[in-house]
Order: C-alpha cells, then sequence, then structure tokens
C-alpha cells in the first residue's frame, strides 16, 4: 500500500512538472514573421472543387501531414508545435482566414523555416484539399 502510494505520488509530480515545462515553453514561442508570397499565388483560384469528398480527402491529408504540429484543430497547439521556437499559427482565427487559397497553397508548398516544405512530398491537387479543409477550421 506504501509503495503504492509512494509511486503514485511520483507520477504525480513528474506529470506536473513534464505539463508546467510545456506551458512555460510554449509562452515562449514567437510569432511568426509575415510571409513573403509571390502575386501570382494571392489571386491563385482552388482548382478542386470544393464538396465533402475532397473536404474528407484534405482533412486525412491534414491529420498525416499537419496536425502534429498545427494540431487537430488548426489552434498550433499540435504535440510538436509545442516545441516549435516559433508559433504554428492558429488556422481557425480571423487573420489566418482571412488568406487567399493561393496564399495558403504557396506557404503549404513552400513553407520556411520550422515549417517544412510539402512541394516534394504531397501532390500539389492534395495540398489544394488540405486547403479546403483548413477554410473548414474557421472559428464559428
Amino acid at each position: 500500500m506504501r509503495r503504492t502510494v509512494k509511486v503514485i505520488s511520483v507520477m504525480i509530480v513528474t506529470a506536473a512538472f513534464a505539463m508546467m515545462s510545456v506551458t512555460t515553453y510554449a509562452q515562449q514561442q514567437k510569432k511568426g514573421e509575415p510571409w513573403t508570397i509571390p502575386a501570382e499565388y494571392k489571386t491563385m483560384k482552388n482548382p478542386v472543387v470544393s464538396d465533402a469528398t475532397t473536404l474528407a480527402a484534405g482533412k486525412m491529408a491534414y491529420d498525416k501531414n499537419c496536425a502534429s504540429c498545427h494540431g487537430k484543430l488548426g489552434k498550433g497547439d499540435g504535440p510538436k508545435g509545442r516545441m516549435c521556437k516559433v508559433f504554428p499559427g492558429d488556422f481557425s482565427g480571423a487573420d489566418f482566414q482571412a488568406y487567399s487559397e493561393g496564399t495558403m497553397f504557396y506557404q503549404t508548398k513552400s513553407g520556411r523555416g520550422e515549417m517544412p516544405a510539402y512541394d516534394k512530398k504531397v501532390p500539389d491537387n492534395d495540398i489544394w484539399k488540405m486547403v479546403i479543409y483548413m477554410r473548414s477550421l474557421k472559428q464559428q
């Protein structure tokens, strides 16, 4: 009984310390610098039709490639994202949602800094589907 209480106490203290460490680190993340988006991308239209099928495919591609940093709901709170020096960004917020779809496509395709480029990892068509899904993360 005593040993069990001791083990549970150690686990609680360890978990509390880990949570404080993650919280402290997340508060130290800096905001990313503004992106420089080439003009042709700013006005680029998504060639993929937005429907339930493409939204589901976009979510699947997002979950595979983006959620570990950007979080399941796009809040920038994924497990890897919490460890980044620069906050990954909140896809549900008004600032991100104000971007054109071409801008979102460019950022995903090109990457920068801690954000990997997906141009050689994910086909353009799937990046466009992820853009459709990212649009769906808009705060209600």
